[in-house]
């Protein structure tokens, strides 16, 4: 199994990355983990959020396989989960029931997190789930360390492990 996030924008902030790749590293105990980071577009007078939103949903849609086929970088079997605050809740246990599903039937997964703006409808419509952290905003640097430390919680709980607490 693999696991792949997709995210838009580079991090501004050096604890952002210290912690996303203190939990990447732990992951990789337990899986192969990649992730990819594509160009946040910039908001502008003449360039608007919607017109943002799309031109980073088509770079998404080509880095998982649903754009121009030569550049196809990722397999078309992975499971594609999409991060939006109107998707699906899961409690930790049930999110690690998730990953294991996954794992077992041998499904690739990409986690796909939207820049500032959100993501466009065409990435959604693309997506196996639609995948809400919480209830409460985050910013989607932050959603990254979050996505990171759940995945690994998730197998935490698969092997037993004393991590998780709940």
């Amino acid at each position: 199994m693999k696991i792949r996030i997709i995210q838009i924008g580079k991090n501004k902030d050096k604890y952002i990355d210290d912690a996303a790749n203190e939990f990447a590293k732990r992951l990789r105990a337990f899986v192969e983990i990649e992730i990819v980071t594509l160009k946040e577009r910039s908001v502008s007078k003449t360039f608007t959020k919607e017109r943002a939103v799309e031109e980073e949903g088509t770079d998404v849609l080509e880095k998982i396989g649903f754009g121009d086929p030569a550049h196809n970088h990722m397999n078309l079997r992975d499971f594609i989960v999409v991060l939006d605050e109107k998707g699906k809740n899961f409690s930790s246990v049930e999110f690690s029931k998730f990953l294991r599903n996954q794992k077992d039937v041998g499904q690739n997964i990409t986690f796909v997190i939207g820049g500032p703006y959100g993501l466009s409808n065409g990435v959604k419509s693309h997506a196996n789930l639609i995948f809400s952290m919480s209830k409460l905003t985050f910013t989607h640097q932050m959603v990254r360390i979050i996505l990171l430390e759940q995945i690994y919680r998730g197998f935490c709980i698969m092997a037993g492990k004393e991590y998780h607490n709940g």
